[in-house]
C-alpha cells in the first residue's frame, strides 16, 4: 500500500496532553510524541477520494458545475434517462436557478433543490448550508423517493408551483 504523510498544522490539532520529559525517546533520531501528534498517515486512495470530492463541491458552486454533479450521480445511482435530466434541469433552474446559496424569503426554503425545512437536509450531511453536492444528493434521493422520477416532480410543481 502506498502511503502519503500528511503534515496538519500545529494550530489545527486538537490540544493534546504535553509529554513529561521522561516520556520522549532519548534517541534525537525517532520523533517524540509531540512531533507524531502532529502528522498523520493516509493512504493514497483515500487523499484522491477527498482530492476529487474537493474538486466536485467547488465545481458544484457554479450551475454548470451544479448541473454535471447531478448528471454524475444520477448515472451511478438512480439511472435516469436524458429526458429525466431535462426535467430535473427545469425544475431546479426554476425553484433556485442551481444556486446552492438560494433561499425562499417568504418559506425558508434553501438551496438548489429547496427544502422545507433546509434541515430535512441533513439526513446526507450537517453542510448542507454550504455544500452543494450535498444539496443535490438530498434534492435526487427526495425526487426518487417521493416521485419515482423527476419528470412527475417537474410535473407536480408546474400544477402547484411547489414539489
Amino acid at each position: 500500500m502506498q502511503q502519503v504523510f500528511l503534515t496538519i498544522p500545529a494550530d489545527q490539532l486538537p490540544p493534546a496532553e504535553l509529554p513529561t520529559p521522561n516520556q520522549l525517546d532519548p534517541d534525537p533520531a525517532t520523533p517524540s510524541l509531540l512531533e507524531l501528534d502532529s502528522v498523520k498517515v493516509v493512504d493514497a486512495s483515500a487523499m484522491a477520494r477527498i482530492s476529487i470530492a474537493a474538486r466536485q463541491v467547488e465545481s458544484a458552486r457554479q450551475a454548470d458545475g451544479a448541473r454535471e454533479v447531478a448528471r454524475q450521480i444520477i448515472a451511478q445511482k438512480y439511472r435516469w434517462s436524458e429526458k429525466q435530466f431535462t426535467c430535473l434541469d427545469n425544475l431546479w433552474t426554476k425553484e433556485s436557478k442551481w444556486n446552492y446559496k438560494s433561499r425562499n424569503k417568504s418559506s425558508g426554503a434553501h438551496g438548489i433543490a429547496q427544502a422545507l425545512p433546509a434541515t430535512k437536509m441533513e439526513i446526507v450531511g450537517t453542510d448542507w448550508r454550504t455544500n452543494p453536492v450535498t444539496q443535490i444528493t438530498w434534492g435526487l434521493k427526495y425526487i426518487d423517493e417521493r416521485y419515482k422520477y423527476p419528470c412527475r416532480a417537474w410535473s407536480k410543481s408546474k400544477r402547484s408551483h411547489w414539489y
